[in-house]
């Protein structure tokens, strides 16, 4: 985006920067685009601890050892009972 702007682009750039704000003007201009610049990262840093702050209680939780759960033991499978040809095929 900037690749062809060259010195003479940035000369012309200020002249009309002084023109349009005056050069009374561009030292309060300065002024005020650092401290809003400082009040950005002051925040920016104030955010980043806030989210380490709530971030370090839930990695504790998590931490925490969940309860185990007994293994569950099948029961030996049942045999079937003795086939029975009364007790299966009934003849009328």
């Amino acid at each position: 985006m900037l690749g062809n702007l060259t010195g003479w682009h940035f000369l012309i750039l200020l002249a009309v920067i002084l023109l349009v704000f005056g050069a009374a003007k561009l030292p309060a201009l300065a002024k005020s685009m650092g401290q809003s610049a400082r009040v950005f990262k002051g925040e920016i840093k104030a955010m980043k601890e806030e989210d380490a702050a709530t971030a370090a209680p839930v990695a504790t939780n998590t931490a925490a050892p969940q309860p185990t759960v007994a293994p569950v033991v099948a029961d030996a499978p049942v045999s079937a009972p003795a086939h029975s040809s009364a007790a299966a095929d009934p003849k009328p």
